[in-house]
Order: C-alpha cells, then sequence, then structure tokens
C-alpha cells in the first residue's frame, strides 16, 4: 500500500505542479548562472546510492563543492534560493525521486555517504526502509540550517549533537512506522511549512526548536 500511495500521489503532484516547476527553474536559471538542479549522492534503501534531486539554490561553484561540510555557511545561497529553502520548495524535484522507487513520500532524510558511515549499526537499522521525503527528524530540525550558521563548528555540531538525534527520532520512525503514522506526517509537515512557528510533538513531550 505504501508503494502504491507513494507512486500515485508522486505522479498527481507532478503533473499539477509542472507550471511551477517549470517557473522555479526558470527563475533559478535567469538568477544566476547555472542549471536548475543540484544533483547529490544519498545513500538509499539497503545502502543503496542514488542521485537526490534538487532546484539549485546555491552558486554553481559552490553546488560544485558540496562534497564539502559548508552547512550553515549562508554566503553559498543564491537570491532566489533563500526563499525556495526556508519554504522547502527546493526538495520539490525530488517527487521524482519518489515516483521511480528511491525515495518514499515518508521515510528518515537520506544522508550523503559519509554521515552513514557514523553510527553505521544504526545507519543499517534506518536504511532498511526507503528514505523519504520528511519524517519527524526533518520536522523537529526543520531549522537545522540556522542552529548550524549560529555554531563556530558546525561540522562537529552535526556530528555529535544533532545527528544522534535525527538517529533517535529515525530509528523510532522505523520501529513504529504505519501507514496512519505516515499520513499524520505528511499533515504535520505541511503544517510546519506553512506555519513556522508552530512546533512538533518530541518523543519527551516537547515541542521541537522552531
Amino acid at each position: 500500500m505504501k508503494r502504491t500511495f507513494d507512486v500515485i500521489v508522486s505522479a498527481v503532484v507532478l503533473l499539477i505542479a509542472t507550471p511551477l516547476l517549470l517557473g522555479i527553474g526558470i527563475l533559478v536559471t535567469t538568477t544566476s548562472p547555472g542549471g536548475p538542479f543540484f544533483r547529490q549522492t544519498r545513500i538509499g534503501r539497503h545502502r543503496r546510492p542514488f542521485k537526490i534531486l534538487k532546484f539549485r539554490t546555491m552558486t554553481v561553484h559552490h553546488a560544485a563543492a558540496a562534497g564539502s561540510f559548508d552547512a550553515g555557511d549562508r554566503s553559498r545561497v543564491t537570491r532566489i534560493g533563500r526563499p525556495l529553502r526556508r519554504t522547502k520548495m527546493d526538495e520539490l524535484p525530488q517527487l521524482w525521486n519518489v515516483l521511480v522507487g528511491d525515495m518514499s513520500l515518508v521515510g528518515p532524510r537520506p544522508e550523503v555517504p559519509k554521515w552513514t558511515e557514523v553510527h553505521r549499526p544504526r545507519w543499517d537499522r534506518v536504511l532498511s526502509v526507503r528514505p523519504g521525503l520528511t519524517d519527524p527528524a526533518s520536522i523537529r530540525y526543520r531549522d537545522e540550517e540556522s542552529i548550524l550558521a549560529a555554531s563556530d563548528d558546525p561540522e562537529s555540531t552535526y556530528r555529535d549533537e544533532i545527528l544522534p538525534r535525527k538517529l533517535d527520532l529515525s530509528e523510532q520512525y522505523v520501529r513504529d512506522r504505519s501507514f496512519l503514522g505516515d499520513l499524520t506526517l505528511l499533515f504535520a509537515t505541511a503544517r510546519a511549512v506553512l506555519s513556522p512557528g508552530t512546533g512538533f510533538p518530541a518523543p519527551d513531550g516537547g515541542e521541537s526548536p522552531q
């Protein structure tokens, strides 16, 4: 049922959103040199690598060097890239990844190969399912870029503080996942995008750091 739901929803949304996708692509290419898309290797189900697709939000120079850890460095973000990132519209092309089977609508967010070697046994459990467009960790850490921008050592902050907590949430999702739970997460994601100030319930009953 989950895969059928993924295919139907991603195909319908891609079809309906075609004018929007074309418009964003034109804006990206006319406001900064380079193509409309950014592709990067991520690790999928059973550690199968795939190319994730996003609208390009960085200058071409920085996009080409994206293998280095530069999260939180906003100097690389283009003018149109800022609102695309803020609204998560840069991730709309990932509906194609969902349609072809690389990803699911809901599942642990896919990481670059480097980070899946940290806490490897935990990642093996997380990667037993398809990665997704959204999950509890991506909702809770929706302001991750701001957290890292405020850090003196963004890479250490991500590795030592954020990544372990994300893995906690991802492992919990894998253990407790259900179709109804996925629908709840999709609605929670829409709420977080439309109302950035709202929080997402944390495992300890708290609210996400929105």
